[in-house]
């Protein structure tokens, strides 16, 4: 009976295989099947490039102007380098928890409450950017980072409502102020028009007529700009 001595290995499409002989990294090997002795001295590793996501959770952090609240986030990254992912840290995840979570602490250090809680896309895109390049030293790229909670202290919280329906209440008092201002300019409209065009009150009120039923309409000259006399028109 012969026994095989040679193993073979299926690296998937979503895979990279790192290929180390007597334990010395020799190259990154692209999906296929790839055939290893089981006496000998080459070992092949595969790496998910898939990509992955990351949570922080709440990080009780003090803003610019020393408020305290807890930020939490998720990131989304792949590996780009895999021998350098694999051969150049310990846990290049752990690595990459620690990268976000402290750029997460220095952005936020340094911006107010206010700008915070108005732009967070924009804290979104300065975390991106902050970490791209520690993150592409062991290997990684970060996809996304999405600010998931800002959590502030219950007292603030209270303020912060306050000054949104304060403000939902003033936009609501604008738009009807734009609305009273817009039906008065067109009754004055309407007003120069009728004095300058007599007959348009005329026709207007015979539109008025078609779409009634059951009602009167006396009309009299006085009303289209002319003497008054006794000679109304009953419709």
């Amino acid at each position: 009976m012969r026994v095989s001595m040679v193993m073979r290995i299926t690296i998937f499409e979503y895979e990279r295989g790192l290929k180390y002989v007597k334990g010395r990294f020799k190259q990154v090997l692209p999906p296929g099947q790839y055939w290893v002795g089981l006496l000998g001295n080459t070992t092949i590793r595969k790496v998910d490039i898939r990509p992955q996501y990351i949570s922080i959770p709440g990080q009780a952090v003090l803003t610019a102007d020393g408020v305290g609240l807890k930020v939490s986030l998720t990131a989304v990254y792949e590996i780009s380098d895999p021998a350098a992912a694999i051969n150049q840290v310990s846990n290049y995840y752990q690595a990459l928890y620690l990268t976000v979570q402290t750029a997460l602490r220095e952005t936020v250090e340094a911006i107010a409450i206010d700008a915070l809680m108005a732009n967070r896309a924009q804290l979104n895109g300065q975390l991106l950017t902050s970490c791209a390049d520690p993150v592409a030293a062991i290997g990684l790229r970060l996809i996304s980072v999405s600010l998931k909670d800002l959590m502030l202290p219950g007292e603030l919280k209270k303020l912060y409502a306050q000054v949104v329906q304060a403000r939902q209440a003033g936009l609501a008092q604008l738009e009807r102020a734009r609305g009273e201002t817009a039906a008065l300019r067109n009754l004055a409209n309407a007003a120069r028009l009728t004095h300058d065009n007599p007959a348009l009150l005329k026709l207007r009120l015979l539109q008025a007529l078609e779409q009634s039923s059951g009602n009167t309409f006396f009309i009299g000259t006085a009303a289209m700009g002319e003497p008054s006399h006794d000679n109304s028109e009953q419709l």
